[in-house]
């Protein structure tokens, strides 16, 4: 039987968000960005695209839009050669920033 003949092998929507996921925290970790949470994705796959959004946590002071470069090019070469899947949108959004001043145990305002 031909290959085209046995039908398509179909990747889950939570197997692309783990891809992706692992993806973004290997992206944040070549950077040196030392997070707290592993960052969450979220997938919505329609005919081979997935469409990903990723959640992250970063460093401050920082080149923010650099560090959501490298994770969204990360996170679509990575879906792209594992999965197949082409990648037409990766959202990055930032949940939080940390400061190494926002660690403090009186908890101040930083200015």
């Amino acid at each position: 039987m031909e290959p085209a003949e046995r039908g398509a092998t179909r990747i889950a929507d939570r197997v692309v968000a783990k891809i992706a996921s692992r993806a973004a925290g290997e992206a944040l970790s070549d950077t040196a960005e030392e997070h707290h949470e592993p960052p969450l994705a979220s997938v919505v796959v329609h005919e081979g695209a997935a469409r990903i959004r990723v959640a992250v946590e970063l460093g401050y002071p920082g080149d923010i839009g650099a560090r959501c470069r490298a994770v969204r090019s990360r996170v679509a070469e990575r879906v792209r050669g594992l999965a197949g899947m082409d990648v037409p949108e990766v959202v990055i959004t930032v949940e939080r920033l940390h400061s190494p001043h926002t660690g403090r145990a009186d908890r101040e305002r930083v200015r």
